[in-house]
């Protein structure tokens, strides 16, 4: 008995253009859509060039900005942990007054900035010198609501290097003059990740700047930024 046949399997043809204009043509679409994605991730490091510090060399600046970056069984992840350190090495050092902590608490169970606030105390800063944002569900959202509701007009911003010209580059848009310190990690997967997620990231960012959409949620302005800096040291 001979054994069933098996259909052999072709696999599609690609098709080039015929001619030299459609193989012109076809060149030209491919470099515009080059130009295309690359642009956001240039226009990032143009509009941030001169603004990239270190916790050595950054200028006295009253308000500090620590973006969310997940949470562990309720404590930061490592990557906000050391976000974090950074913020409460310039406070211990004097080079800042007050760190706004800016997160994601859209569910009761997930409360990132009074996890954040709740580091930041066990490690030197108190209590009345930090303020904390619940709705910073993204980058774009958390600068604007930096700007218009907590009245925030200049920055040190403070996250990891993969992220912090993107931070940058739309406080600026929104209309926060800003310092980015990017804080050192251990390249893994996780860095690579979040190297990678920024290149798709950059598209957002470039739209959010350019037509500069209200956050997810607003609200009325809040005094706490103010009032933390009436009672310094």
């Amino acid at each position: 008995m001979r054994p069933p046949r098996i259909p052999r399997l072709h696999a599609p043809r690609l098709h080039l253009p015929r001619t030299r204009q459609a193989r012109r043509r076809t060149v030209q679409a491919l470099m515009l859509a080059c130009v295309l994605a690359l642009a956001p991730a240039t226009w990032m490091r143009l509009t941030t060039g001169d603004h990239l510090r270190t916790t050595d060399d950054l200028p006295h600046t009253d308000v500090a900005v620590v973006f969310g970056a997940g949470l562990w069984d309720g404590e930061p992840s490592p990557y906000l942990a050391h976000r974090l350190d950074a913020a409460a090495r310039l406070y211990r050092a004097g080079r800042i007054e007050v760190v706004l902590v800016t997160g994601d608490n859209s569910r009761e169970e997930y409360d990132e900035p009074d996890a954040m606030r709740a580091y930041l105390v066990r490690h030197g800063v108190p209590d009345r010198r930090i303020v904390s944002d619940y709705a910073g569900f993204d980058t774009w959202d958390s600068c604007v609501r930096a700007r218009k509701v907590f009245g925030v007009h200049e920055a040190v911003l403070i996250s990891q290097g993969f992220h912090i010209r993107r931070a940058v580059a739309l406080c600026r848009a929104a209309g926060v003059a800003s310092y980015g310190i990017g804080v050192d990690d251990k390249h893994d997967v996780t860095w690579y990740y979040g190297g990678t997620r920024e290149i798709f990231a950059a598209g957002k960012a470039a739209l959010d700047a350019l037509f500069e959409p209200d956050p997810h949620f607003l609200g009325p302005k809040e005094p706490g930024v103010a009032r933390a800096l009436a009672t310094k040291r």
